[in-house]
């Protein structure tokens, strides 16, 4: 069968990309199609450098002055202004710093805070795990004063709403398969019983417009690791819509938070606004990596990313139906592009061998258990042609059995990343390449 999808025709789609020019700012490695950007983003060329100057010139030489010398206290501010710019909102609603599950345990108890007439969170039963762990955390502090109710996903959220309901909380784009939600519907049928809506920005912040106050959405969090290219384990953001500022309360309070950081009062002061969400002493470090990434992205079309990445998506899904239909994989995602976010998961029964296999082959993708196998197209950095040599490197793994050898058999210890479950890297021109 004659494809349309030949190396020639997908090279005049990269000649045409006006994203091109942005792929030069990433420290690509050679010989690798990183296709799991869903849990990891890339590392801008500037970042080394950035991060090198924060610890050389500032914290090597300035010590504890630089907070003041060098403006570390004023970090947060500027990274949460570049966020703002990414996910429609203005940077006062914006904190960033703390982990993600932290984040999402805080802004539930203060949704439950603003509603205390209310004991009902409702969200998924396929919603990201951990975002359901800090939810099951606040249902046990409160004994059994605090329920939380799980949707399968074909029950529609709208219709399970009530007078009872607190908060429904959300991802925006489904962790494993994609599917994306409407959030201006969404927060409408929320707001129409008097509940917050909180949503889950990991696959959607830095690929996908957002527009938060647009969409009325009450609270958000998302983290910086994935598509704003803040590094393994970068400071997550929290959002909070401008009509909640004033009343919002946090559970944890910290000097960083108080009105007066440095005046070490016996009693905590809460500063107005976002900032008492600023619990501990910020990071300079990781912020210094989210900000070089963060402000990269800000700087492309939104749009014209979405638009990318749902054309590297389809020419990605056309291929694996084409050369790929005999080897067992089966779609996982919304088929049409209009209903997910900016990856694709197919499920194979041999997806954990398959992984290892496709990153022995110089493909990185991401699995997840039992049976997923996670594509993310980041469209920064990735090119058409880099689709077909994925998929081109998948095909010849199953053509030759490399998914069968017994070291791809054995669980890393980082299941979601794919990488070798002993020491060493299955990378090409690495020791253990195969």
């Amino acid at each position: 069968m004659t494809t349309r999808w030949t190396a020639e025709a997908l090279a005049a789609l990269d000649a045409l990309d006006p994203l091109a020019p942005f792929r030069d700012r990433f420290v690509l490695p050679e010989g690798v199609v990183h296709l799991a950007t869903a849990s990891l983003g890339g590392c801008r060329i500037a970042t080394p450098g950035a991060l090198a100057r924060r610890v050389e010139a500032e914290w090597g030489h300035a010590l504890v002055t630089g907070w003041n010398r060098h403006g570390w206290s004023e970090l947060p501010a500027r990274v949460a202004a570049a966020i703002a710019r990414i996910v429609g909102a203005e940077p006062h609603e914006i904190r960033v710093g703390g982990p993600t599950s932290v984040d999402l345990f805080e802004l539930l108890a203060a949704a439950l805070d603003l509603r205390p007439d209310r004991s009902v969170l409702l969200s998924e039963r396929s919603n990201v795990p951990t975002d359901l762990y800090a939810a099951q955390g606040l249902v046990e502090l409160s004994r059994g004063e605090v329920e939380l109710r799980l949707l399968d996903e074909d029950e529609p959220l709208a219709e399970k709403l009530d007078e009872r309901v607190a908060c429904l909380f959300v991802s925006h784009v489904d962790d494993r398969t994609g599917r994306l939600h409407d959030l201006r519907a969404l927060a409408a049928a929320a707001h129409e019983v008097g509940a917050l809506l909180l949503v889950d920005l990991a696959h959607s912040a830095g690929v996908l417009p957002v527009e938060l106050r647009a969409a009325q959405v009450d609270l958000a969090v998302g983290c910086g690791c994935e598509y704003l290219c803040g590094g393994p384990g970068a400071p997550s953001f929290s959002f909070v819509a401008e009509r909640h500022l004033e009343a919002i309360r946090t559970p944890p309070s910290g000097r960083m938070g108080g009105a007066d950081s440095f005046a070490f009062e016996p009693v905590c002061r809460p500063t107005p606004g976002i900032g008492r969400f600023l619990v501990g002493t910020p990071s300079i470090l990781a912020l210094e990596a989210l900000q070089v990434g963060a402000e990269l992205v800000a700087e492309a079309d939104l749009p014209l990313m979405r638009a990318k990445a749902a054309a590297l998506s389809e020419v990605f899904r056309a291929l694996v139906d084409e050369r790929l239909a005999g080897f067992g994989f089966e779609l996982a995602s919304p088929r049409d592009p209009e209903g997910r976010g900016a990856h694709l998961a197919f499920r194979h029964p041999e997806a954990g061998a398959l992984a290892q296999a496709f990153l022995a082959r110089g493909g990185v993708a991401d699995l997840c258990r039992p049976d997923l196998l996670r594509f993310s197209f980041a469209p920064l950095y990735l090119r058409f042609v880099d689709v077909l040599d994925a998929v081109e490197r998948m095909e010849a793994a199953l053509r030759e059995g490399v998914h069968r050898d017994p070291r791809h058999a054995l669980r890393a210890e980082v299941t979601r990343a794919a990488g070798p479950a002993v020491r060493g890297d299955l990378l090409p021109g690495a020791a253990g390449g195969g």
